[in-house]
């Protein structure tokens, strides 16, 4: 097993105003897409690699206490997290050393979800 993670939806309210925000802070572009009736916004990724998506459905509710997904910020923590306020969202724990994996911060997005960046060492 090379990761345990292959995919991760991180839940949406509103999904245009949750991919704005994503977009905004991370630099990057969203897919819009309906999945089996489901409106989605998939995160960029390889073939092979981890893959994700925002969520819009009625099953799905943003929570700040579930679960923590780290996102990669490509070497720019710090302009990532930059971006976070004027996005519309909060930063919960600002850039954290942990040692050789790198620096971590937590972030609240525009849906009210706690998630994770992360930004290797090196």
């Amino acid at each position: 097993m090379k990761t345990p993670i292959t995919w991760f939806e991180l839940p949406t309210a509103d999904l245009a105003r949750a991919r704005a925000f994503y977009e905004a802070v991370l630099s990057i572009s969203l897919h819009a897409e309906v999945f089996t009736g489901m409106p989605m916004a998939l995160f960029p990724y390889e073939q092979g690699g981890v893959g994700g998506a925002l969520v819009q459905d009625a099953r799905y509710r943003p929570s700040r206490d579930g679960a923590v997904v780290y996102l990669d910020t490509a070497g720019a923590l710090d302009a990532c997290l930059s971006r976070v306020v004027g996005a519309g969202g909060k930063v919960v724990m600002p850039r954290t050393d942990i040692g050789p994996p790198g620096f971590i911060a937590l972030i609240e997005d525009t849906e009210g979800n706690r998630v994770g960046l992360h930004m290797a060492r090196g």
